[in-house]
């Protein structure tokens, strides 16, 4: 089953195709953006091997002047170093302003390719085809790249829209069963700000999730693409209503800073992020302990973590989100839910608070 999603933001639209088998549509995707030119396809060399070479042959099929750049993955190589290599790698191969980048990976690959393209030339164009479940519904939605520094995720980078995503639910056949599960993760968090309906197919249809049945991921991935879509649209450089898809990633950005990045995958620790938002919602009465239990049972059901690691100093995690970009003026914004479907931003929470539901989520 295919969908298209567009995502509405006048001469910077684009469309978001998901389905089976997409991928194979790149390059008469490509043709009607513009026709042929010179095109750098970004991945990893295990993805390279899978999907890479053959994507980049199909292009060159086609007429386009397609070359593979690689770039080692995983959230420890989301740094300039790795960006100043593929920099090193367009200028050897004599990319200019009208050539285009493909961001074929999970979601470092396409942080890190979508912030060079930001960057290069003051700027080219670039696709985005994510191959995890936790880039096909997050961040390869939306035209955020950035890259990590040692003191804090994601602090240097650029809003840049792509000009189309192509999401191949085939490519989460060969996704470890981990990194799925993990994003699973980022799908609740769309529930949980925005969609009663989708929180409840997450209770009942967990099983044929892990067991990657294509309607159902492509259902899943749809939906969630949809919300982030009409939230993008309506607040694209995060101003105010797109700061709600940060549910779960205050508490989860700092777990993942502290634990040194290689700990944890980014959605086990949104996970965790989640339970600890909820606990401290709940400990002042913003939401009752039903929901806290059902956002549990359904992270549980997907095989994620619900408890902060007692060896994690609760402290250590609050310092560390004093360095996030969504503080503003010294004040740590925290998203918390009130129901499922409904979340608030909020900046009068204590750093004792803080600290209490990080020792709640870890009981």
């Amino acid at each position: 089953m295919n969908h298209r999603v567009t995502v509405d933001l006048g001469e910077r639209s684009y469309d978001v195709r998901i389905g089976a088998g997409v991928r194979g549509e790149l390059p008469s995707e490509l043709s009607a953006l513009g026709g042929p030119t010179q095109v750098a396809v970004v991945t990893s060399p295990h993805l390279r091997e899978l999907y890479g070479d053959d994507v980049a042959a199909r292009l060159r099929d086609a007429g386009h002047g397609a070359w593979v750049a690689e770039m080692p993955d995983g959230e420890e190589h989301k740094t300039l170093d790795t960006a100043a290599g593929l920099y090193d790698q367009f200028i050897q191969r004599r990319m200019e302003r009208s050539s285009l980048v493909v961001a074929l990976g999970g979601g470092v690959v396409g942080d890190v390719a979508g912030f060079v393209a930001a960057t290069y030339m003051r700027g080219v164009r670039f696709v985005q085809m994510p191959t995890t479940l936790i880039s096909q519904v997050d961040s390869s939605v939306g035209g955020k790249t950035a890259v990590d520094h040692p003191m804090g995720k994601n602090l240097i980078g650029a809003f840049h829209q792509p000009q189309l995503v192509l999401i191949d639910i085939a490519t989460l056949k060969s996704l470890p069963d981990r990194q799925l599960r993990a994003g699973l993760a980022e799908v609740l968090r769309y529930a949980v700000i925005q969609s009663p309906p989708l929180f409840s197919l997450m209770e009942g249809r967990v099983a044929e999730i892990l067991a990657r049945d294509e309607d159902t991921l492509a259902e899943i991935v749809h939906h969630s693409v949809a919300i982030k879509a009409r939230i993008v649209e309506q607040d694209e450089t995060e101003a105010g209503l797109r700061g709600t898809l940060n549910y779960g990633h205050t508490f989860g950005h700092a777990v993942e800073a502290v634990a040194g990045y290689a700990r944890f995958l980014h959605g086990e620790a949104v996970a965790i992020g989640m339970v600890c938002a909820a606990e401290m919602a709940a400990a002042r009465g913003m939401v009752d302990r039903d929901f806290c239990e059902r956002q549990r049972a359904v992270l549980s059901a997907a095989g994620l973590p619900t408890n902060c690691p007692d060896d994690i100093g609760a402290s250590d995690v609050v310092e560390a989100m004093k360095l996030d970009k969504k503080v503003k003026g010294g004040r740590v914004r925290f998203i918390v839910p009130t129901e499922i479907g409904s979340v608030e931003i909020r900046d009068d929470f204590s750093d004792a608070e803080a600290i209490a539901a990080m020792e709640a989520a870890t009981a």
